[in-house]
């Protein structure tokens, strides 16, 4: 093997892992939104990953988030001795990146620069919404399937792992929704109900048009923030022609300029 396969193949791995860091806010993946910018390998086993946000102003309890998850994941990797995040281009930018490289706990970190918020209150209210998310696209795959709520939620944990779905959103979701049911202790064991609220509950025949319709309107703000990020993201970061005497002054304020060239241009 030589050295550019094997740091290809370590590369690779590295964007394995940050795969399972999500935008909190969105419940998709980082790299599935273009957050992630650059991985390098800086020798010693170290890995530098720089990421930049839709605006130079997303929140910071987002990007600190976001920032310690990459940290997170990326050190679970057997051979990665050390991990470097840097956010690119954000106001609160130097201190995310100096409290996610201090070594320091994340919760006291968050704490110092996030006005006290408890970082655990903050990632439970997200993971809840993930989770009504992810449900309420599975459960959207076996009414398209043509099950009647009854049926659904009598189902049981063992007999939903072996749904095959049509859908591509249900099929991508159903095993994301089984890791977050025994993440969170949710479901135990093949016996166990499939449906449950994020409180534990049994979602019942009875209640199953109320649970569902409150579930859509959690993924439907979900995806529209989405949509948004998307397009903020493409606005900022998008390539243009920029005439022969370089950018002006609405090339900048019409976002036609991403920051970094823009440094350039003006360097």
């Amino acid at each position: 093997m030589t050295v550019a396969t094997l740091i290809a193949e370590l590369e690779l791995d590295v964007w394995e892992r940050l795969e399972a860091v999500t935008d909190p806010e969105l419940d998709e993946p980082i790299t599935e939104m273009g957050f992630v910018e650059r991985v390098t390998l800086t020798g010693d086993s170290r890995v530098r990953i720089e990421f930049r946000l839709p605006t130079y102003w997303c929140s910071p309890n987002f990007a600190f988030l976001m920032a310690f998850g990459i940290r997170r994941e990326v050190a679970r990797l057997p051979w990665v001795k050390g991990v470097e995040v840097q956010l690119q281009d954000h106001c609160f930018g130097e201190k995310v990146n100096e409290g996610v490289n201090s070594g320091r706990a994340y919760h006291e970190v968050f704490a110092e620069y996030c006005d006290g918020a408890d970082l655990a209150e903050v990632e439970a209210k997200f993971l809840a919404k993930a989770f009504d998310r992810r449900q309420e696209s599975v459960l959207s795959g076996l009414l398209a399937q043509g099950r009647t709520p009854g049926a659904i939620t009598r189902m049981r944990l063992g007999e939903l792992a072996e749904v095959t779905f049509g859908g591509e959103e249900s099929r991508a979701q159903l095993p994301r929704y089984l890791s977050l049911l025994a993440e969170r202790g949710l479901a135990r064991g093949p016996e166990a109900p499939a449906f449950v609220t994020w409180e534990g509950a049994p979602v019942t025949e009875a209640g199953f048009a109320d649970h569902v319709q409150r579930l859509r309107s959690t993924r439907i703000n979900m995806e529209f923030n989405g949509a948004m990020c998307r397009g903020l993201a493409a606005t900022r970061y998008k390539e243009v022609e920029i005439g022969p005497e370089g950018p002006t002054l609405v090339d900048f304020i019409q976002g036609r300029v991403p920051p970094r060239e823009g440094a350039a241009q003006r360097a």
